[in-house]
């Protein structure tokens, strides 16, 4: 390939590439901000009177909380899969439209039960929106192109912090109009605003990079073929090759036609994922992956302090000494850093193709929060601390997220993946609920003790997982995976998969 030839080819893969970002990424941190500000509104609701309005007492609030992750766990799985039936740019978007209405709804509720219904709808809608957006990135970008935009669409639930402390406290002044409390306002504009976003999402998004409108025919061409390139699959045809040119005497013409035939057809499904078709056997594959597991614990634990921490830190404030639109305006600097982290991080991350390794640097950051919290004398020393626990859990989010897109290949073993990662991870969200209990106030040393371990969990997973694609890694390097090639051929002979040998292609490398 010439000099200019590459100049040209980088020329257009950087216009590509704005061209995503420009209409892709906008409306997907719009909904990602939407999501977070409606499920951790409840927090600031609580501050500004539902506890007293609804009658809660004791842990009714926490259960409140907890029954969200009833329904969002099981959704997740099944969203991923049905998503390409009903395309992600009309699925994605359905879903926020729904619970946009179930959250101005709460605006309605005016007891306990109408509380825990409806936190119950919104976890049912809510559930299949980051496993779907995730799956939907990796379908676009390449995969070291793919963390940095997970993290721009991430740092918007840092934003999502701050924005909604912000929201919050102007919302409830209107307390009053209409006869409606000001935490009643906070979930009816908040869900208005939601449906709006989702009306501009399915307006906006493409359902994948063929159906582009935006790109002229030349940069589609090249935008498919750059995204099929990102994937070493050429294993299996030249392995096929070798056995037929090998062994020409075994078999007839008629025959050898028929095999490349068949080759032909393999590298097509191998290469384009709209070829490949259901099957339960990439599902179990999915299943059984230890990345997969290794991951979602990780994740779990990470979840326990990231949703804990946004759902209570206007609680933990309050229990600094301050109240009211004084509380609310305090949880907003600690997003700050946790935002500009998370872009840079994620930048980085693409840059030097690591993602655990950055994990590893950020989950200290936290595990000091969370010491300063439990030891600290002064309110201004916690203070400080919920900064570093905003600095080093969020950035952590891309990166985990990035780690299985990456890893797994072909469309149905990566849905599974990416959504059953997640179904783990999210059962952290029941611990997290009850995490901070009243009875704890101010101080609240037992949920702090509770995140700091699970933090350190977290950390030694992706330690973990490390230690493994290094492992694999060597071991494909060295060929010692080339029998994975007579395997899948052996399946396919037998007629049990049609789909591409994707992340079992001894040149597939894993991202560490």
């Amino acid at each position: 390939m010439s000099q200019s030839t590459r100049a040209d080819d980088r020329a257009l893969t950087r216009k590509i590439l704005w061209k995503l970002d420009c209409h892709i990424l906008p409306p997907l941190a719009l909904l990602w901000l939407a999501n977070f500000i409606d499920r951790s509104n409840i927090g600031n609701a609580r501050i500004a009177g539902l506890e007293h309005d609804a009658h809660l007492h004791g842990n009714q609030f926490n259960t409140v909380l907890a029954v969200f992750y009833i329904p969002y766990l099981i959704v997740e799985v099944p969203s991923n899969i049905v998503l390409r039936k009903f395309k992600p740019n009309r699925w994605i978007p359905f879903l926020v439209f729904l619970w946009g209405t179930v959250t101005t709804l709460t605006g309605l509720v005016h007891n306990y039960g109408g509380v825990l219904a409806i936190r119950l709808c919104l976890g049912l809608c809510e559930g299949g929106l980051l496993p779907g957006m995730i799956l939907y990135l990796s379908t676009m970008y390449k995969r070291h192109e793919f963390q940095l935009r997970v993290g721009i669409f991430y740092a918007s639930a840092s934003l999502s912090g701050a924005f909604g402390g912000l929201l919050a406290t102007a919302i409830t002044r209107m307390d009053g109009i209409g006869g409606l409390a000001g935490w009643k306002w906070i979930f009816i504009l908040e869900g208005l605003a939601t449906i709006l976003a989702s009306l501009i999402a399915a307006y906006v998004l493409p359902a994948d990079l063929m159906s582009a409108s935006f790109f002229t025919e030349e940069e589609r061409r090249f935008a498919v073929q750059r995204f099929k390139d990102d994937t070493p699959n050429s294993t299996v045809l030249s392995e096929f090759d070798n056995s037929i040119s090998g062994n020409p005497g075994s078999i007839d013409g008629k025959e050898k036609e028929e095999q490349i035939e068949t080759l032909t057809s393999t590298q097509e499904i191998t290469d384009n994922v709209e070829e490949e078709h259901f099957e339960w056997g990439e599902i179990r594959r999915g299943l059984l992956d230890l990345q997969t597991w290794l991951t979602g614990v990780a994740y779990f634990g990470l979840i326990i302090s990231l949703y804990s921490y946004s759902l209570f830190l206007p609680t933990i404030i309050t229990g600094l000494g301050y109240s009211g639109p004084a509380a609310q305006l305090r949880t907003v600097p600690p997003y700050v850093p946790a935002v500009v982290l998370t872009v840079v991080v994620a930048l980085l991350s693409d840059r030097l193709k690591w993602r655990g390794p950055f994990i590893l640097i950020c989950l200290p950051l936290t595990i000091i929060g969370y010491i300063i919290s439990i030891t600290a004398e002064t309110n201004n020393a916690r203070y400080v601390a919920v900064f570093f626990i905003a600095a080093g859990v969020y950035p952590s989010g891309p990166c985990i997220l990035s780690i299985l897109p990456n890893n797994s290949s072909g469309h149905y073993k990566k849905a599974t993946t990416t959504a059953l990662q997640l179904a783990i991870a999210n059962t952290g969200g029941f611990l997290a609920t009850f995490t901070y209990t009243p009875d704890q106030a101010p101080k609240y040393i037992r949920g702090h003790c509770i995140s700091l371990a699970f933090v350190s969990l977290a950390w030694i997973l992706i330690a973990a997982n490390v230690m493994y694609c290094l492992w694999e890694n060597k071991a494909r390097r060295e060929g010692r995976r080339q029998q994975n090639i007579a395997q899948y051929k052996a399946l396919r002979e037998a007629g049990k998969t049609r789909a591409p040998i994707g992340d079992r292609d001894p040149k597939f490398l894993f991202t560490l």
